[in-house]
């Protein structure tokens, strides 16, 4: 609530997911702030997927049943959330769908948890043979999951909780996203330092984050000054002043740790409002074009970031869905892995975005993940 990027699962990981924390989650799912729109639909999966999605590879294999039979219909249900996270992960997934000729209905809620259980509802009676759900508070959604399964509906869920054995979930591996970024934060502050931290309880993503963050920390011996932070529809911006005043009261903090993108953004323009940038580090979550043009900016003091693809984690979900429905995944649960991402590695490969961070730093790829020689696979 990735970005990761925080998409709601409750608030309590939504509340409205927004994962993203995405977060997205915050996986992450695992988790986000969310937009603040109506719920969009789009049958239209040939939707223009954006410059995150690559070219499709050529499948060679013949297609199984159903995708043999021509179009499968399968429903997207979204709880998506602020930054282009979300869109990226969206194209991936858009454009995966549109490879594999699948008929891809989409319904966002946006924030709204009661609209994503109707959305949900929607879907189950769309004539859907999968449904994949893109974070979601599971106290509201439950029901709806449980409701599809009994119907015989293939579901699969990325960066949502749920109880339902027969689901498969997906997700970003939060614990190794943390872990990768507070790796970093621990050679730059080394021990015993003071630090500030600035998180939300109840998203999964983030609270797996939260996990790895106290470990670390007792292990490093860190003294965590203050910890703040919301999730609301303009995460960044709504947490400035929380991180401000923080700071107003503890100016003397080495680093922060902020286990989302949108609450890194709020964190780096509140340490650039108090004129911190030579003497307080940030530590992020994430990675999308806009966390790589504030972490590369002139005297940011953006350090360090963990984060996936979100592009090719949208197609990864996708094609796991469609293993599934062609009953060759074998699998309940799949997990992406994070990556570590330096200031210093972006400027020194001149990245400016994400298409220049996947080709250099290819453990972002997910290619042989969740594939088949009769899938056109998508992911960079």
């Amino acid at each position: 609530m990735p970005r990761t990027r925080l998409p709601r699962t409750r608030l309590s990981r939504t509340r409205p997911s927004r994962t993203r924390l995405p977060f997205a989650a915050l996986s992450l799912a695992s988790a986000c702030a969310l937009l603040v729109a109506g719920c969009s639909q789009s049958s239209d999966a040939s939707e223009k997927a954006g410059d995150s999605a690559a070219p499709a590879a050529t499948a060679t294999g013949k297609k199984p049943a159903p995708f043999s039979d021509g179009k499968v219909k399968v429903a997207l249900v979204r709880q998506s959330g602020a930054g282009d996270y979300f869109e990226q992960w969206g194209n991936g997934a858009k454009a995966q769908a549109k490879a594999l000729g699948i008929d891809l209905t989409v319904y966002d809620a946006q924030a709204d948890n009661a609209k994503q259980a109707t959305d949900l509802s929607s879907a189950i009676n769309s004539g859907a043979k999968t449904i994949i759900v893109d974070h979601g508070f599971p106290a509201t959604i439950q029901p709806e999951i449980d409701k599809a399964v009994k119907k015989g509906i293939k579901v699969v869920v990325y960066d949502v909780e749920t109880t339902n054995k027969s689901v498969v979930s997906t997700k970003q591996d939060d614990a190794s996203m943390a872990q990768a970024v507070l790796d970093v934060m621990g050679d730059e502050l080394g021990k015993d330092a003071k630090v500030g931290y600035v998180n939300v309880a109840g998203y999964a993503a983030l609270d797996k984050r939260d996990s790895v963050w106290k470990k670390t920390a007792d292990a490093n011996g860190w003294k965590q000054a203050f910890k703040v932070g919301k999730v609301t529809d303009s995460t960044a911006t709504d947490n400035v002043p929380l991180v401000s005043a923080a700071l107003t009261q503890h100016p003397d903090v080495a680093g922060v740790f902020a286990p989302y993108d949108e609450l890194a953004k709020g964190t780096v323009l509140a340490v650039q409002n108090k004129k911190l940038q030579g003497k307080v580090k940030v530590f992020g979550a994430d990675v999308s074009n806009a966390d790589i043009q504030n972490m590369t900016a002139k005297g940011s003091p953006w350090v360090a970031t963990a984060g996936t693809d979100p592009s090719a984690v949208g197609a990864a979900v996708v094609r796991t869905a469609a293993l599934e429905l062609a009953g060759q995944l074998n699998k309940t649960s799949v997990e992406f892995p994070a990556v570590a991402i330096t200031q210093s590695f972006l400027k020194s490969k001149n990245i400016a975005n994400m298409d220049q961070l996947r080709e250099a730093l290819p453990a972002l790829n997910l290619a042989k993940v969740s594939t088949a020689d009769w899938i056109p696979n998508v992911a960079h």
